[in-house]
Formats: C-alpha cells, sequence, structure tokens
C-alpha cells in the first residue's frame, strides 16, 4: 500500500492519495479482500518479468516532470516504510533509487492519536473479547487442559464475528511465566488460577485483554469464614489478585493528558512493591493499541520523553508472577481523554476472581 499527499483541486487541502502496488495477477484477488475504503481502489499492477520498483517509479512519472529537461530516471522519491516492512522491499527500493526513511516523528504522532471511528472499532473488538472470555468460562468443566479451552475461546470469538490471533491459556505455575511456553496439556481443576491473554483482529484493528480466575465450579465464599477456610494457597491467590487490580487502578489514575508513559508504570510498580511482590512484576505496565497488538508509545518507567495526548490508547496490564505457584494479571484498553481519567474501552475490569 503507497499513501502520497495530494492536493485537492476544489478545496485546496492535502489529502491522502492511496494505491496498491501488486501483481498483476492478484490484483483481482486483491479486491475481493474487502479493504473498508469509500473511495474505489486504484491498484499499480506489475507483470511478472518487471521491475516492481521501476513500475512504481513510473506510474508517479506524470507527477514528476514538470519539465522537459526532468525525466523519472532522474528523480530520488522518499519512501517512508513501516518498521515492520519486509527487509527484502527496503533493501529493492534502496537499491533502485528511492530514498527509504523510517517511519517517525509526526507520521507516528498521526498514528498514535486514535479518530473517533477507531477508538469505536478498538472499543468493539476488545469488549467484544471480554465478552467471549466471560461465555466461555462458564461452559469450563474439570478435566479440560489449557489447549482445549484456547480452542474453544477462539470459536466463540470466530461466532462473534472476531478473528482470533494470539491465545495464551495458562493454569496456576505454567501462569508464572507471563506468556507461557509449555505444551498446554495441564489440566483444570477445582481451585486452579486461569490465566487467559487473547487478542482478536476486528476491521484490522486488535484486541488484547487478560483476565485471571477461578474456574466456574468453585464455589465462591459467601462469608469471613469460608475464607479463613481456604487453603493458604488459594488464600494467597486471593490476596495477589487484589494488590494487582489495585495497581491497575494506580495505573489508571495517572493515564491522563499531558503525564510521561513512565508515571503510569512507576503508579502500578509502587502498588506491587509495596505488597511485597515488587520482584515478581517483570515487564511494562502496558502499550499503545491499535492497528497493532503493540504500538508505541510504551508504557515503561524509564519513558520519561513521551507525554501522553488525548486520543492516545492503551494497555494497563500489570501482573505477579510467582515462579512454580501461579500468575496473576488484570488488562483493559484505556483511551487517554482531554480531561480527567482515561475511559475503559473493554466494557467493564473484572470485580474479582470469580467476576472476571
Amino acid at each position: 500500500m503507497v499513501i502520497r499527499p495530494s492536493t485537492n483541486s476544489k478545496t485546496g487541502d492535502i489529502e491522502a492519495s492511496t494505491s496498491f502496488l501488486a501483481p498483476s495477477f492478484e490484483v483481482e484477488r486483491a479486491r475481493l479482500l474487502g479493504m473498508p475504503f469509500t473511495e474505489t481502489l486504484t491498484f499499480i499492477p506489475w507483470e511478472e518479468h518487471w521491475n516492481p520498483y521501476d513500475t512504481l517509479r513510473k506510474s508517479w512519472k506524470e507527477e514528476f516532470v514538470i519539465g522537459g529537461d526532468l525525466t523519472v530516471q532522474s528523480i530520488v522519491p522518499k519512501v517512508m516504510v513501516d518498521e515492520e516492512m519486509r527487509d527484502f522491499i527496503q533493501r529493492g527500493l534502496s537499491v533502485n533509487r528511492f530514498d527509504v526513511v523510517g517511519l517517525g516523528g509526526e507520521v507516528e504522532r498521526v498514528k498514535q492519536t486514535k479518530s473517533r471511528r477507531e477508538i469505536e472499532i478498538v472499543r468493539a473488538v476488545n469488549t467484544g473479547t471480554v465478552f467471549a472470555v466471560r461465555a466461555m468460562r462458564g461452559c469450563m468443566y474439570p478435566g479440560l487442559t489449557e489447549n482445549e479451552v484456547m480452542d474453544v475461546l477462539d470459536n466463540t470469538l470466530r461466532a462473534a464475528g472476531m478473528e482470533p490471533f494470539f491465545d495464551i491459556v495458562l493454569f496456576d505455575e505454567n501462569a508464572s511465566n507471563p506468556h507461557g511456553g509449555t505444551n498446554g496439556i495441564k489440566i483444570l481443576e477445582k481451585e486452579t488460577f486461569v490465566l487467559i491473554d487473547v487478542g482478536a483482529h476486528l476491521y484490522g484493528y486488535s484486541s488484547d485483554i487478560c483476565r485471571t480466575f477461578f474456574p466456574p465450579f468453585f464455589p465462591k465464599p459467601t462469608n469471613d469464614s469460608e475464607v479463613r477456610a481456604l487453603s493458604p494457597l488459594v488464600q494467597e491467590k486471593l490476596k495477589v489478585w487484589d494488590i494487582v487490580l489495585e495497581a491497575q487502578t494506580q495505573s489508571m489514575q495517572s493515564l491522563v493528558s499531558g503525564n510521561t508513559a513512565a508515571s503510569v508504570d512507576i503508579a502500578a510498580r509502587k502498588v506491587i512493591s509495596g505488597g511485597g511482590y515488587g520482584n515478581a512484576f517483570t515487564h511494562r505496565v502496558g502499550h499503545g493499541i491499535g492497528i497493532k497488538a503493540h504500538e508505541s508509545p510504551y508504557l515503561n518507567k524509564g519513558n520519561f520523553n513521551v507525554t501522553l495526548r488525548a486520543g492516545m490508547t492503551f494497555t494497563s496490564e500489570p501482573g505477579i508472577y510467582l515462579v512454580d505457584k501461579f500468575g496473576v494479571r488484570h488488562e483493559d484498553i484505556l483511551l487517554v481523554k482531554e480531561d480527567g481519567q482515561p475511559e475503559i474501552l473493554t466494557g467493564q475490569r473484572a470485580t474479582g476472581p470469580w467476576d472476571p
């Protein structure tokens, strides 16, 4: 996809002119992708015996040539490439006399700040993902494996019109490694602490939420005596769950326009350190989210150079990971507002280990 500035002949405004460089035999397939453009898609096709970079250059010829002596071969157009652009494409552009630079600066700022339409898509996919986890939890029964829970959750997301792209299901000590790494065959039991970190796509935008909870067949205590009757391990799980939730709450209170990205991480880290688990919080508290599940800016305790702005969307996902015991993480999506506290784009935060 190639995006160039174009001047509107009627208003004089600078607008985006979008086209797609594609092999000729793939053009019709690309039209069938249903890309969400209001205008008719423009393609720059190239035959397989052509040089695609020369084809791209020649497609711009009429715009570059402003005098009889200027030829397309003498022009060195500047191309800004996304950081995930494949290396061979970047090298191909450079070899064929394009000035290739990284996507950054003001362009990155545009990507970081979401429009109202983008915000509503992010809200829809993340709220839907939370509902899928809650619906799936109600169907859990003893003996399920992590892999089986993952398969059911993926199908639940698809049934809601979303496409899963990652799904991490971890039981008890397997969740002490934030992103797992085990084989997915651990069995669900009555007092198992379940950590699920999952993401889906909707119209190209990402969800990324995490919940930690007990299975539905483990009865919730109804009074203090029933809580005291729980095993010491379950009582520690409850304690850690509450600390992580409070850490998320404090991070949210710092996620306001004008604060630094570092302040959000520090606010959560103070709570977890104060609870005696500082060494068990092993990752940053969050990251930007939008078209990509992980976008800049990043909420880590060293990122003092980034100031939060209204329209940015972030994860807040503090966690505590106790090796050989269990792990807890809560993750929701938040929108920075012009004034005041952030808006939750995941519908509702978890309220307890039995109500994720």
